[in-house]
């Protein structure tokens, strides 16, 4: 009932607005070349967790991190026999955005990497970023946020969302920034993140339409040139105006299927050659009738199970076909396909089979 009520009202919401143009902002469709994210990456260790940490058998890397870092504090324990079951060691990732200075803070995630049972109510101890040339950029402390759950009695154990994973709000603070003078460069390059020659090609015609001159360049469907020079304006200036300009975006003819959610998506641009469609109910009966082998009286042995299967493959019901006029539209496709009364898993099946044979003219992703 889900995979119907799903897919038809997936179906039914594409039908409606199959004549609407797709416009969005260029700033919602490209990315800009040298504007990007960094992501960071430590090792730490939470403590204060109440007996949920690591075990020192499993993890006795835990107890050698401990140990070290209670050295660094000045705490001697050499020799000494460290049980830190309230401790665990644990993997930090962020993401330093474009642009951020020193001092500013960023969102952290913590995941163990040991036997932990939970995170919850630990707090990381002061833990070092390094991005990917070993620099330090960041460091991290705080307590830790747990979504997850992990309640255990003597004989059952309920488990929901994950809780050796947490994160941090605000947790790490930037000590590091990366050098970038934007505004010193005289060109800048628009990568579309999903390239294709027809929405490039806008992109360049509402750009240069706005300024009046030739400023977009297209280089490939995936890029767009600017040519500052001559502008009046910084580049950041510039770009922010750039950014805010409409644009319809042109979008392919794609078929999606998600067997494991049941959802089917069609694109507004999807047709079908001229094909008959013959769509039949087949049943599938299985019954099972195990046959007991038991020994003779007085003799040693055990009774024993003895599987009996059968299996009958049979059709219910009257066949349906549905002769489809070349050129067939989204909405007509649609209405075909109801016209049979046929559920949304037949028709994952229809689709799948008109696009082997040919006369399906759109991309079929099947997750």
């Amino acid at each position: 009932m889900f995979w119907k009520t799903l897919a038809l009202s997936c179906l039914v919401a594409l039908t409606a607005a199959t004549n609407v143009t797709a416009q969005t902002r260029i700033r919602d469709v490209v990315d800009v070349e040298g504007v990007r994210q960094n992501d960071l990456i430590g090792y730490g260790i939470v403590v204060g967790l109440n007996g949920t940490g690591d075990s020192v058998r499993n993890s006795p890397f835990t107890e050698d991190s401990l140990t070290y870092m209670l050295e660094r504090l000045g705490v001697n324990v050499q020799g000494e026999d460290i049980k830190p079951n309230n401790a665990a060691a644990v993997l930090v990732t962020a993401t330093l955005p474009s642009f951020a200075r020193s001092g500013s803070t960023i969102d952290i995630s913590v995941s163990s990497i040991g036997d932990a049972k939970s995170l919850e109510g630990g707090t990381l101890i002061l833990t070092p970023l390094k991005g990917a040339d070993n620099e330090v950029y960041a460091v991290a402390q705080g307590s830790i946020i747990v979504s997850g759950i992990d309640v255990q009695a003597q004989a059952a154990r309920e488990t929901r969302g994950t809780p050796t994973a947490g994160a941090i709000p605000n947790g790490a603070r930037v000590e590091r920034e990366i050098g970038y003078d934007f505004n010193q460069r005289d060109s800048l390059t628009l990568a579309l993140r999903d390239p294709d020659f027809t929405t490039a090609a806008r992109v360049e015609d509402v750009i240069n339409t706005a300024y009046g001159t030739q400023v977009a360049y297209t280089r490939d469907p995936g890029t767009v040139d600017l040519d500052l020079r001559g502008l009046q304006g910084s580049p950041s200036r510039i770009l922010a105006d750039i950014e805010n300009l409409p644009v319809s975006v042109s979008v392919p003819a794609r078929i999606v299927i998600d067997e494991k959610s049941g959802t089917i998506v069609l694109g507004e641009d999807v047709t079908i050659s001229k094909v008959a469609i013959a769509q039949g109910n087949i049943s599938i009966k299985v019954v099972e009738s195990p046959v007991v082998s038991q020994p003779n009286p007085f003799a040693r042995g055990e009774s024993i199970a003895l599987p009996r299967s059968q299996i009958t493959i049979g059709q219910t019901g009257s066949k349906n076909i549905a002769m489809l006029e070349p050129n067939v539209s989204l909405s007509e496709l649609i209405a075909g396909l109801n016209a049979l009364g046929v559920t949304p898993q037949e028709i994952a099946d229809i689709i799948r089979t008109m696009k082997t044979a040919g006369a399906l003219h759109a991309d079929l992703i099947i997750r």
